[in-house]
């Protein structure tokens, strides 16, 4: 190998180190909610990713008091660089159901947190998703972990979004039955037509149900190590879990189910979880099953024909994924993850 083959080789090698140690930009549009607590700090715990905004979207609380709990997240972090805009007031055909059943009053675990130190952006949540992605354009991941309003809204002022963005990694949908119904997953249950405008704009949803959620645990176990550092954000965290274990053992659960930190992580790290590509339909009308992801996991529909007084099956027409549905999740491999980065290792 002559000089200048070597010299090309190390630039080579420079860019790719250069490449793999660049964090992917994203927009985390939340209802914050405290699994969306977790999930923000560990965003801005992870140098895998950097994070450009924070929109928020009614869903756990109401888009108001969201938008408090997301600057109050962004200053217990020293975070007021990073832009936190407020977006849509309620769903697009229905009326907001909230849950402070598993939030608190305040949406985070009625833990009290000091007043904001950091101010809310002016613009309106899905012009900020806009702007940003036309900014960075192929390099913005979206991360919404709320129902899907904001998402919605801006892929229909501006459609040319849906080839800028990077990938769109959502927290919602199952599909092995619901957690607000038999049917339905909570974030997906607040607003369908929200859903349904994301999962047919022409994207690969990445899809991180609640069915997945339910078996990925934050459990007692991983409570005590993470009080057995003390700081600012790990105590933050800390109260959140045993707040949300405390409720979710009363209801019947092992462990407090981690829907929105996982999302997150599958960004940190993507050999955390198992993904298929699936064509993915969101019903909107049914009496028992709106809010319901309907997955075709064969692929195809059947063609049935009109032969006499009956249908016979003709063919099949196969279906184009938009979809990557994660099936499973290394649990433990996460929580881990998780715990040492509000540790701050």
């Amino acid at each position: 190998m002559n000089r200048c083959e070597f010299a090309f080789l190390g630039l080579l090698l420079c860019a790719s180190l250069v490449s793999a140690q660049t964090p992917r930009r994203v927009i985390i549009d939340t209802d914050p909610g405290v699994d969306d607590a977790m999930a923000i700090l560990l965003a801005l715990n992870s140098p895998e990713v950097k994070v450009e905004a924070l929109t928020v979207v009614p869903g756990n609380v109401d888009s108001q008091l969201g938008t408090e709990n997301a600057l109050k997240i962004v200053s217990l972090a020293n975070r007021c660089d990073i832009p936190v805009a407020r977006g849509a007031h309620h769903p697009l055909n229905q009326k907001l159901i909230t849950a402070q059943y598993w939030h608190g009053r305040n949406g985070l675990a009625d833990v009290e947190l000091p007043p904001a130190k950091c101010k809310a952006d002016p613009r309106f949540g899905p012009d900020l998703i806009i702007e940003t992605v036309h900014k960075y354009p192929h390099e913005v991941t979206l991360i919404p972990v709320g129902p899907l309003t904001n998402i919605a809204l801006a892929v229909s002022k501006d459609p040319s979004i849906v080839g800028l963005v990077k990938d769109i990694v959502i927290m919602g949908g199952s599909i092995s039955g619901g957690n607000v119904d038999g049917a339905a997953e909570a974030n997906v249950y607040n607003d369908p037509e929200a859903a349904s405008i994301v999962f047919n704009a022409g994207w690969m949803v990445t899809m991180i149900g609640s069915d997945v959620g339910e078996r990925t645990l934050m459990t007692r176990k991983y409570l005590n190590e993470l009080e057995s550092q003390r700081g600012p954000e790990g105590d933050f965290v800390a109260k959140l879990a045993d707040f949300y274990l405390t409720r979710s053992e009363k209801s019947g659960y092992q462990g407090a189910a981690m829907y929105d930190p996982l999302a997150v992580g599958t960004v940190v790290d993507p050999t955390l979880v198992t993904l298929k590509d699936m064509h993915v339909d969101v019903e909107t009308r049914g009496e028992f099953t709106r809010g319901e992801t309907v997955a075709n996991r064969m692929g195809y529909n059947e063609d049935n024909v009109l032969h006499g007084d009956h249908y016979e099956i003709d063919g099949l027409t196969p279906l184009q994924p938009n979809a990557r549905v994660c099936l499973g999740s290394n649990a433990d491999r996460f929580l881990n993850l998780f715990i040492s980065r509000i540790k701050g290792k």
